[in-house]
């Protein structure tokens, strides 16, 4: 497999990043995990606007769904005619959601994608073999599993500290995990990682590498979140960057 990072800013776009958006790539398919604020740009610069096979949104906060609504007019305006219908695989309400972001007046976007509602479980996509469950974040929020061939790729999503997540990175190749909080701060509670924590759940799960994502450079720190993260967990740990890829 071969992730490739289009977006990884937490919360909003930053300087540097689109929010996230990452890509999964194996034997010519397309896994694109999450479609956040701006990263629909970073598809084009890195894969190719009509590269992708089918999407999973992890929740239907803005930075994580919001250019699934812009792809609208990609797929549905081509220049050679509409394309098929998409499969998306989402919380309950990322129809009404997106159709909603993209137009209150043109109603549903079925003929762009077909939806399936996510339930904490295992089933394929494509190649893959993917694994969902609910995690910690104020709405209805999903951690990650994919698996191909023996090998794994864990994703946090957006999440506090919770057990659901240390099952789903238990001995991932690469575990990409959200630090958006810097330790020492009184964060609130039940929203988001620290770096340190993300390198503790890394060292419980006994993960092969954290990738951190989802730092947010307006009031972050890239250097304290990875010393963090890195006194907590004895492996390679990186932040990621757009453009990377991490071959899996």
């Amino acid at each position: 497999m071969r992730l490739t990072v289009l977006g990884c800013a937490g919360s909003f776009p930053g300087p540097e990043s689109a929010c996230s958006a990452y890509l999964l790539s194996v034997d010519g398919f397309n896994l694109l995990i999450d479609f956040g604020s701006g990263s629909m740009s970073a598809l084009q610069r890195y894969a190719g606007l009509h590269s992708v096979n089918a999407i999973l949104i992890s929740h239907l906060h803005c930075d994580h769904v919001l250019d699934a609504c812009t792809y609208v007019v990609a797929r549905r305006y081509a220049p050679d005619g509409p394309l098929p219908p998409l499969p998306v695989y989402a919380p309950d309400g990322a129809p009404d959601r997106i159709a909603a972001a993209y137009s209150l007046d043109e109603g549903p976007v079925d003929d762009v994608y077909t939806f399936y509602s996510l339930q904490p479980g295992t089933f394929p996509i494509g190649p893959f073999s993917v694994t969902v469950d609910r995690v910690n974040h104020p709405i209805e929020t999903y951690g990650v599993r994919v698996e191909h061939e023996g090998r794994v790729l864990a994703y946090s999503s957006d999440t506090a500290v919770c057990d659901s997540l240390l099952r789903l990175a238990q001995g991932a190749d690469v575990f990409l995990c959200e630090a958006s909080y810097l330790d020492g701060v009184d964060n609130p509670p039940d929203l988001h990682l620290t770096g340190r924590e993300a390198g503790e759940i890394a060292d419980k799960a006994a993960v092969g590498r954290l990738l951190l994502t989802h730092l947010v450079a307006a009031w972050g720190s890239e250097a304290l979140t990875q010393d963090a993260a890195q006194a907590a967990f004895d492996g390679p740990v990186e932040i990621v960057r757009p453009g990377a890829r991490y071959d899996i």
